[in-house]
């Protein structure tokens, strides 16, 4: 029999901040199998997990060495048959981006890419990030063909994943260059938006700006998030979502069914 788990990916813009919202009761009402967040702000010793480990979820977890700052962490009722911390690269590594988690025959990469909205600066950044990111997972997709990316990416791929395409063609998450590296990205290391793929013309958004206070009522959104597969692997994928009513964060999460 061909079984199936619920992956969650969830930027939740400060995991604290989050469970006062609720999303600890959240993800055990769910009863998700997987569930990788991204902007834990935290280090692990400094949230409350107990309830998630009672309900017998593994905890991993990938802090920034700046306390309050990214972070990833997994939380996951299978257990990883091995798990990596960053791609190699001290510079990102240093900021908790990525967490690979091995199940079998798959691997999960939790991912929190940078933003460049902040300037130039960041903006460079957040290029070397994406040139350095693109080479590191051709390297791995050869030791592991079938490969979850899941997290905040950071970039709205098409004109559908955007509220006012023509308004953003100059701002940080939707320029040329960024959405050409996704074009790259998705063709040249051969991934499948999840989304996309279950969802050909859905428009469906990820995140809202809190800059503005009607931006979620009004559905002015990006969508961001993502779980992208390997090629290979994109039969595997039986559902794909965006949960648009969690409301514990500025973002809102993906959700894959994903056949083990």
């Amino acid at each position: 029999m061909n079984k199936s788990i619920k992956i969650v990916s969830y930027n939740v813009n400060g995991i604290r901040a989050a469970m006062k919202k609720g999303w600890t009761e959240w993800v055990l009402s769910n009863k998700f199998d997987i569930v990788g967040i991204q902007e834990a702000k935290a280090f692990q010793e400094q949230v409350e997990l107990q309830p998630l480990i009672d309900a017998g979820y593994h905890i991993y977890w990938h802090h920034a060495q700046k306390a309050g700052y990214s972070g990833v962490a997994v939380f996951s009722k299978l257990k990883a048959d091995k798990v990596v911390e960053g791609m190699g690269n001290k510079t990102f590594d240093d900021e908790g981006r990525i967490l690979r988690l091995d199940f079998g025959d798959w691997t999960l990469l939790n991912c929190y890419f940078p933003s460049g909205t902040s300037g130039d600066i960041r903006q460079t950044v957040k290029y070397e990030f994406l040139d350095a990111f693109l080479v590191w997972i051709q390297e791995l997709r050869k030791e592991r063909p079938n490969i979850i990316v899941q997290g905040d990416l950071n970039i709205a791929h098409n004109e559908v994943d955007i509220h006012d395409p023509k308004g953003n063609k100059k701002s940080s998450g939707f320029l040329p260059e960024e959405r050409a590296w996704m074009t790259k990205w998705l063709s040249e290391a051969e991934f499948v938006d999840s989304f996309r793929f279950v969802n050909p013309e859905l428009q469906k958004y990820s995140w809202w700006s809190m800059r503005s206070a009607t931006a979620r009522s009004a559905n002015k959104g990006w969508r961001i998030d993502y779980q992208a597969v390997t090629t290979p692997a994109k039969e595997r994928i039986l559902a794909a979502n965006l949960l648009n009513d969690a409301v514990h964060s500025d973002h809102c999460p993906c959700v894959m069914e994903w056949k083990i």
